[in-house]
């Protein structure tokens, strides 16, 4: 479906003791009247019920959560709450959305603001007006724990996690179409033929089969042996016993891990003895789901430090060293308290766009702790570092460091080369080593694994360093600018089915190759093959534009639709308005440059395309067609 269900809530009137009420919300998917994105729109007024708080009043209070809106103006209780919404929105991750109106009426106030995801927009704008009502009562409000609330709504939307939202930000940045399929539970950038579908960093262009062989660690670090790269010596084994005598025979310290595995889950690195071959192997074994085989990993464990080297389309475009998570003593605090200071810190929200996660407490760091003769009830002496486990695990608190600068100039040929041996979009090369400024040939460098489905975000936010734009590497693979996401567009306000028909006709006897898609109100084609139409009138184009052999799209947008629901697509190579309504001029608000505006007034038309405008009256009884029908011809 295009249009996300927004839970209706309860309350659409204000209360009796409410200062102000918000009702009539609606969501629209794409431009609409109001603003030229995705959008909440809502009335507000103030009700008479109860006297607001004088201005200021509110903005102390709320600047105590958001400073940065302290030292505004704001001409309208209206305008406070709305520019509130926008700021809390960003749910302290630095979300993109920034467009909004108020539009003033008799009684009330039209607010629109831009959205990501609807039901955490609607609960921000809950949220806001809740706040208010306790300011002007001089109420407690449970900020804090109704914030985090939302927080975890969009964390569990599908635009939550960190790379996908890193993807979908830069591409609307660029101008690129992103939009989430729900059917196929897929990302779609572009539209039409030019359409990439993914989830995270695998995309419709990589082969399947090499992501998979990626999952098999023991054949793929054979592959990787045999083509001659460094890889460390080892052996997979299905018991204790094997895993012992595996051991054995590359000599201690091993790293032990599952075959199919992901995100360090069951990775023990530098295990020194019999006794700890024990506890790695039986943790590795817990890792691995029920379904699979028995298979682990023993080889030949590498001092230095954990790297991630990460290419795009065959090309090194950025390293990270992942260190564990540690903490610094002070003479006083046990291990566990100085664990909840350093989970307190603001770089450590754990929020999709926080440098670094919480640190995760679990038997895997007490066994390490176990091994310096720590538990978490240690006191540390001031100014001492303690690292709390052997792998670098982001996800269990690790701290990432950029190295891209740092990396010698035959790391980056070894990672390419092997990159060429994938058709993989990202792929990311876990390597150990105790510098990136050393050529791997010196000697002490592994690799370790290879990811098919690397997250990004350490590189775009690390903890430590310059950030490296990695989402915009990956969608300049596919997309130069935003012209190369688009195929040509015809959109009218309106048009019949007998117009739309021709019109089609039209453009196939020029181009008889071209898959054409077209919606009117009255039906949806695919070339002349008239299909089912979805009573949900944006789900019809969308469905259009998901189609990767279309070559180009008519869609009619008229007032009716526009109010309902708003265009599901933004870029017009031509727009025919036929005695256009005010709304529906709003067509031409998110058009091309160099796109092409036929209108029609009566018998008046005007053509404007590039900054000329030509203007001429239609003689008694000539019909429009022929008229848009050529301009279309000129432009295709």
């Amino acid at each position: 479906m295009v249009r996300e269900k927004i839970n209706d809530d309860p309350r659409i009137n204000a209360r009796e003791e409410d200062a102000f009420d918000i009702f009539n919300i609606q969501h629209f998917v794409g431009p609409n009247p109001y603003l030229s994105t995705a959008a909440i729109v809502f009335d507000f007024e103030v009700t008479g019920y109860l006297e607001p708080a004088a201005m200021e009043n509110y903005v102390t209070e709320i600047s105590k959560f958001c400073p940065q809106l302290k030292d505004r103006q704001y001409e309208t209780y209206g305008h406070l709450l709305t520019e509130t919404i926008m700021e809390v929105g960003k749910l302290q991750m630095n979300l993109h959305p920034k467009e909004w109106s108020v539009n003033p009426y008799k009684t009330y106030q039209r607010i629109a603001v831009e959205t990501i995801h609807a039901r955490t927009t609607k609960a921000v704008i809950y949220f806001v007006w809740d706040w208010l009502e306790s300011i002007t009562q001089d109420e407690d409000f449970p900020i804090h724990k109704k914030f985090k609330s939302i927080q975890e709504m969009f964390r569990a939307s599908v635009y939550g996690g960190p790379t996908v939202y890193s993807l979908f930000r830069t591409a609307t940045q660029k101008g690129i179409p992103v939009f989430y399929l729900w059917d196929e539970g897929l990302m779609q950038y572009g539209y039409g033929k030019k359409l990439v579908r993914g989830v995270a960093t695998t995309f419709d262009r990589d082969s399947h089969l090499d992501s998979d062989f990626t999952t098999r660690k023991d054949d793929c670090k054979d592959f990787l042996y045999t083509l001659g790269f460094p890889v460390p010596k080892g052996d997979i084994v299905g018991t204790l016993s094997g895993a012992l005598d595996a051991a054995d025979i590359v000599g201690y310290p091993v790293a032990v891990k599952p075959v199919v595995g992901h995100k360090g889950i069951g990775v023990t690195a530098n295990v020194q003895n019999g006794e700890e071959l024990e506890h790695a192997f039986y943790r590795a074994l817990k890792a691995i789901p029920e379904t699979q085989p028995v298979n682990i990993i023993v080889e030949k464990s590498y001092k230095g430090s954990d790297f991630r080297l990460l290419c795009v389309n065959g090309k090194f475009v950025a390293a990270t060293e992942r260190r564990p998570a540690w903490v610094v003593g002070d003479g006083k605090s046990t291990i566990s308290e100085l664990i909840v200071k350093e989970n307190a810190k603001h770089e450590r929200l754990d929020t999709p766009t926080s440098p670094m996660g919480k640190i995760q407490v679990d038997e895997a760091m007490e066994m390490f702790l176990d091994e310096q003769t720590l538990t978490m009830d240690s006191v540390i002496e001031a100014d001492k570092t303690v690292y709390l486990r052997k792998v670098a695990n982001l996800s269990a608190g690790g701290v990432s460091i950029d190295a891209t600068a740092t990396v010698h100039p035959d790391n980056i040929i070894l990672a390419q080369d092997i990159a060429q041996h994938f058709r993989l979009v990202c792929m990311g090369i876990d390597v150990i080593t105790e510098t990136l400024s050393e050529s791997w040939k010196s000697g002490n460098f592994a690799i370790l694994e290879i990811n098919a489905a690397p997250g990004i975000f350490m590189h775009l936010n690390p903890a430590f360093g310059e950030s490296v734009d990695v989402p915009s590497f990956i969608i300049e693979t596919f997309f130069k600018n935003a012209t190369d996401a688009r195929i040509p567009t015809i959109t009218f306000n309106q048009i019949s089915l007998k117009e739309l028909e021709e019109t089609i006709d039209h453009i196939l006897l020029k181009y008889p190759h071209w898959t054409i898609g077209a919606v009117c109100r009255q039906g949806v084609f695919v070339n002349r093959s008239q299909k089912v139409m979805h009573k949900d009138y944006n789900t019809n184009v969308q469905s259009l534009l998901r189609n990767p052999k279309l070559d180009l799209l008519i869609a009619e947008y008229c007032e009716e639709v526009l109010e309902r629901d708003g265009m599901f697509y933004q870029g017009s190579n031509i727009v025919v308005l036929d005695n256009p309504t005010a709304t529906e001029k709003t067509l031409v608000k998110n058009i091309y440059e160099d796109a092409t505006i036929v209108e029609k007034q009566g018998d008046n038309i005007s053509i404007r395309r590039e900054g000329w405008i030509e203007n001429y009256q239609l003689r008694s009884g000539e019909p429009f067609t022929p008229v848009y029908l050529k301009q279309i011809g000129t432009i295709l």
